[in-house]
């Protein structure tokens, strides 16, 4: 098959690259405010008892949130919305937009009575072994019915996200996040700092601060929502055909977008049986690896969505294809070098983060070996989130479904071979070996259901970058020796040690990938070019 050298296929690579490159500068604002967020916690709990607590008590809202709001939820309702607004008039759209909002609403609602009901059963579920620890169960389940309506906020968000990416607006739902974010720190920072003072856990602050930002992820998107027509009207039509496809699509696609918060649950029962700060050193190293996924992987998959399934809506499987592949090269082109830099910066990265305060240099050394080896599948992480909106495009989500439930035993055969020696590093490799085992598994179907897409072209262009990478890596490696002093340094003299060999890393691949003409980011050069000579 040839490549994608349309002028059409090189079109809406530049178009989804616009989008991608508006939602990654919202995403990493979002990011580096959850960093900061992070440090927050890491200065006032370091890793271990309160920390752990609120680890496990948010998982159990945020586990839902992936599965209903911003993973199986988003995605089909906007291959539906996409349908509807290509095909049907703006009335039927806008009905069904309504609808969805109020089913979910009372839906979320009821789960959310339920949790209520059930939370410690569900906190010993998850975290048996905290029960051992004096207080840690009860504290668990303080928290996590403090942040259970936080999942009704963040699921309706991830609706009205679908509305507007579906009509073309991405920076202000990507960077909604951002709110959540500040909601979490300045809320949940000055709630901590007062609860002590009244008798109640500092910790216990920062989850009325979740709940606070989750609000504000919600509200901040809807004067844009409501600029693009949208007028909320009560429907509650449960029977409608909408609505049924919505729900159809999502229940394999629970599933099939699940592998990895699946994985983190199961992930979540061994860690808390490890040495105590375990749940804290995995999901802080966890966080940082989400940065990458999410500037360039959640991006390019919110970007690529409604391209794919406008082009499956008028059969164009062609153009589909073209997409897809483009997609999928401009994912490992940022992937594999992220990759390289966080096994290679692991612990200084750390250590200029989160090492003040509580955490402390052995926390530093836990939380960087499980970086390293969260980091190797990164890039997989990364290309499920654009390969899996392909199947809902084309309607056919089983395969999702297969894909996490290999990953999900994959995981718990590696981890109950390794646990024992490797500890939470254990924990960390297996979910990193799942997410390569779905990657692969995927990508085998799709070439099965697409009948081919261009593996030649695929195959010119990961080893470009991997060449690229390669020598990337060494110059890092060169530097990290030279720099070594100021990378145990000052706080000061270690920020400027790693943005500076970030800075070098970043300027030696870029110029290679010019060099080996790699044709997504000569595009995305020649874009940035026309739009600075033109300003």
């Amino acid at each position: 098959m040839a490549a994608p050298q349309s002028t059409q296929a090189a079109g809406t690579t530049a178009s989804i690259a616009r989008s991608a490159g508006a939602v990654s500068i919202a995403v990493m604002c979002s990011r580096v405010l959850g960093l900061v967020r992070e440090q927050v916690f890491a200065g006032m709990f370091g890793a271990g008892y309160a920390y752990d607590a609120f680890v496990v008590a948010f998982r159990i809202p945020n586990l839902l949130r992936d599965l209903f709001g911003e993973g199986a939820l988003s995605a089909a309702f906007v291959t539906v919305f996409s349908d509807y607004s290509t095909n049907r008039g703006e009335q039927e759209t806008w009905r069904l937009a309504s609808n969805v909002l109020v089913f979910f609403a009372m839906l979320i609602s009821a789960l959310i009575l339920l949790a209520l009901v059930f939370t410690e059963p569900i906190v010993n579920l998850l975290a048996p072994d905290f029960r051992l620890v004096t207080g840690k169960t009860e504290l668990t389940v303080q928290l996590t019915r403090i942040m259970l309506p936080f999942l009704l906020f963040v699921s309706l968000s991830a609706v009205v996200m679908g509305m507007l990416n579906t009509k073309g607006k991405f920076f202000v739902p990507a960077l909604s996040s951002s709110f959540f974010n500040l909601g979490s720190i300045v809320g949940g920072l000055s709630l901590a700092l007062l609860f002590p003072r009244i008798g109640q856990p500092a910790i216990a602050g920062m989850a009325w601060g979740t709940l606070l930002g989750g609000a504000l992820q919600l509200l901040m998107q809807l004067p844009t929502l409501r600029n693009t027509g949208f007028r909320f009207r009560f429907t509650f039509a449960p029977k409608d055909s909408g609505l049924r496809r919505i729900l159809l699509l999502m229940l394999p696609a629970t599933i099939g977008l699940s592998a990895t918060q699946i994985n983190i649950f199961i992930n979540t029962n061994f860690a808390a049986a490890c040495a105590e700060g375990s749940v804290s050193w995995l999901n802080y190293a966890f966080r940082l690896v989400q940065l990458p996924i999410g500037v360039f992987g959640v991006a390019l998959s919110i970007a690529v969505m409604p391209v794919l399934a406008k082009q499956a809506a008028k059969q164009d499987m062609l153009a589909l294809k073209h997409t897809f592949t483009s997609s999928l090269v401009l994912v490992f082109s940022l992937a594999l070098p992220a990759t390289a830099g966080l096994i290679l910066l692991s612990e200084s990265i750390i250590r200029l983060i989160f090492e003040h305060g509580a955490f402390t240099a052995a926390d530093t050394m836990a939380t960087a070996q499980a970086l390293s080896w969260y980091a190797i599948g990164l890039f997989a992480y990364a290309a499920i989130k654009v390969m899996v909106p392909v199947f809902y495009a084309i309607g056919d989500t089983r395969y999702p479904v297969i894909g996490s439930f290999l990953g999900v035993a994959a995981n718990l055969f590696i981890i109950n071979l390794v646990i024992a020696s490797l500890q939470h590093k254990g924990i960390a490799f297996s979910t990193s070996c799942a997410m390569i085992l779905n990657f692969l598994f995927l990508g085998l179907v799709l070439y099965r259901k697409l009948n081919g897409y261009p593996l030649v072209y695929l195959g010119q262009g990961l080893a470009k970058i991997v060449l690229a990478t390669l020598i990337m890596a060494s110059a890092v490696w060169g530097l990290q020796w030279l720099l070594a002093p100021w990378l145990t340094g000052m706080v000061i003299q270690q920020l400027v040690a790693v943005l500076g060999i970030v800075a070098v890393a970043i300027l030696v691949y870029g110029a290679l990938l010019q060099l080996l003409g790699l044709p997504e980011y000569t595009l995305l050069y020649a874009k940035l070019r026309q739009r600075f000579t033109r300003n």
